[in-house]
């Protein structure tokens, strides 16, 4: 090979050397561009998705990592912020048969072996259940809301087919209390009976959902009212009670409770049995605790104005009937006499005075012709007649008797005789101060005034001695009317109710206790009227939610009674 050739082959060589280099170099710079651009789009492509959502566009799914945070169901809480129910992550008990695969054995021990060792872990476990779907393979939940200590267990079980899922479950911390007023979450999810069913949208609500929902309700008088409800409905072996507390300026249920209860935290047979309201949905003939009504009405039509004059206690013989009181009080009686005695035949013949249309106009400005108003789905219809009632109808009706309405009812009357006349609607939501509804006017101020006065002598001289709380001036009125049955009313099976208001000189709540067929036993002194068994009720209740309430007892003041104290035998003492 010449010197020439060889120069050519390695000046090519070069050449070719180089060109390689540049085409590396250019794939490498490409390569880069690529990467740099596929960058670029995953950061526009992020910038827009923050755009969008920023604006609001993402609206099926969670929105932001807040959002996405947050429980699938918002909290229900009291008027302090006291959680009522809240979700929060739990285990379930899940039994899966194909968890080894198709024609894998479901269990390593026998059916009856694994059921007996869940039974060691859960007591209270359906044992003929659990082993149904363990024997036939049927795949579904054996138990649910499982705690970690209880999970920790089963998986030592070593069993592969019983699964423990991670959920979102509906809680409600306080156990049974106020579950009435809650309701409870079924396992679709949807909120049943309760405030979980009428807030059940704005609860699911994924914009409102970190905000707890506050509830009118005050855990502690709560707790208060059922405590001395339930003592009192066991010490004479009632069939149930019904309690509220009643803020007579604004309509807020401080506390409401019906007994027997139920768990919203495990609702079985025994529990969809007791779900029944008795305070909003139950209606009632709650007998004498209608009769401030029928006076309140009398006084404000002027029909009643001189409280000094006596009426003919007597029986009433009216249409083939008598109306008669529980035992002789006397041939008359005045006005504080007749409420003091609770007399049958004075209030028979002030409503005669007063006349069906008057007294008929005032029950319905109060509401007791129509469901009760509260938010509550179970609402009660009264028994109300919408054709004319007729004299003895109305006699009746004036001392609580061919009327039922439910106990609710006659605490939103008794907050309008005694708040100046004014009726508002009854609420479980929290009304923030000053936002109160206006509400519509009843009574006139001053037969509201009048009717404070006649109350509070109730409690010092009559029927309601046993709910007079020292220092809370507790005023209020006795009521036990016989259930009505299919012959007739039954003269063995009593309501017992006493409505009560306090301070009365400054009224801020009403009280209603109310038993269903209370017996007479050694607690009740073997009586089974409300003087004796709902009466000490509320006088063990009013010094327990009254400080919690800011009302605090104060022996120096009460109301003024002087001018109707005289008229009363032993009322000047």
């Amino acid at each position: 090979m010449t010197s020439l050739t060889v120069s050519t082959a390695i000046s090519s060589g070069r050449v070719r050397l180089v060109s390689d280099r540049q085409e590396a170099l250019l794939t490498a710079r490409l390569r880069v561009l690529l990467v740099a651009m596929i960058f670029a789009l995953v950061a526009l492509t992020a910038m827009l998705r923050i755009a969008f959502l920023g604006i609001g566009g993402g609206t099926s799914g969670p929105t932001s990592l807040e959002e996405a945070l947050l429980p699938p169901r918002g909290v229900i809480s009291d008027r302090n912020g006291i959680a009522l129910a809240r979700n929060y992550p739990a285990r379930a008990l899940w039994f899966n048969p194909d968890a080894l695969g198709e024609g894998g054995p479901p269990l390593v021990k026998s059916p009856a072996a694994v059921t007996a060792d869940l039974k060691g872990i859960f007591p209270d476990l359906d044992e003929a259940r659990v082993l149904q779907m363990l024997k036939t393979g049927k795949a579904g939940y054996l138990r649910r809301r499982v705690l970690p200590e209880d999970a920790n267990r089963v998986f030592e079980l070593g069993e592969i087919g019983l699964e423990l899922p991670q959920e979102t479950d509906r809680h409600y911390p306080q156990g049974t209390m106020a579950a009435h007023v809650l309701g409870y979450v079924a396992a679709d999810g949807d909120g049943r009976v309760g405030m979980e069913q009428v807030l059940d949208q704005r609860l699911s609500d994924p914009s409102l959902r970190g905000e707890p929902v506050q509830l009118s309700i005050d855990m502690r008088v709560q707790g208060a009212l059922e405590d001395e409800l339930r003592r009192g409905m066991l010490s004479v072996n009632a069939m149930g009670a019904a309690g509220i507390v009643l803020d007579v300026d604004t309509g807020e249920v401080m506390a409401l409770a019906s007994l027997p209860e139920f768990d919203p935290n495990k609702i079985d047979e025994r529990g969809e049995k007791l779900m029944f309201n008795r305070v909003t949905n139950q209606v009632y003939e709650l007998g004498s605790t209608f009769k401030p009504l029928t006076v309140a009405a009398a006084i404000d039509a002027g029909e009643v104005r001189d409280f000094a004059k006596r009426y003919d206690a007597t029986p009433v013989e009216i249409s083939g009937h008598t109306i008669k009181d529980s035992h002789f009080l006397g041939n008359s009686l005045n006005i504080p006499e007749m409420l003091i005695h609770s007399s049958n035949t004075v209030t028979a013949r002030v409503t005669d005075q007063l006349g069906e249309k008057r007294l008929r106009q005032t029950l319905t400005d109060l509401g007791m012709h129509e469901r009760p108003y509260v938010e509550l789905p179970a609402r009660g219809h009264p028994i109300w007649q919408s054709s004319r009632w007729g004299r003895l109808k109305s006699m009746t009706v004036g001392f609580g008797h061919g009327i039922a309405v439910t106990p609710l009812h006659l605490a939103s009357g008794y907050a309008a005789m005694v708040n100046g006349g004014i009726w508002r609607p009854a609420t479980l939501n929290k009304v923030e101060p000053g936002m109160a509804p206006k509400g519509r006017r009843v009574f006139k101020a001053s037969t509201s005034s009048r009717m404070r006065q006649l109350l509070r002598m109730i409690s010092l001289y009559g029927t309601g001695r046993n709910a007079d709380a020292p220092g809370y001036r507790v005023g209020g009125k006795t009521g036990s009317a016989e259930k009505p049955g299919s012959g007739g009313y039954r003269r063995t099976s009593l309501v017992s109710t006493f409505a009560a208001v306090f301070p009365m000189d400054r009224p801020r709540y009403v009280v209603i206790a109310m038993l269903d067929e209370p017996k007479g036993t050694t607690a009740s002194s073997f009586q089974r009227t409300a003087a004796w068994n709902a009466a000490p009720i509320v006088g063990r209740l009013i010094p327990r939610i009254g400080p919690v309430l800011g009302v605090r007892p104060d022996m120096t003041r009460d109301v003024d009674i002087s001018d109707l104290r005289r008229l009363v035998p032993g009322g000047s003492h």
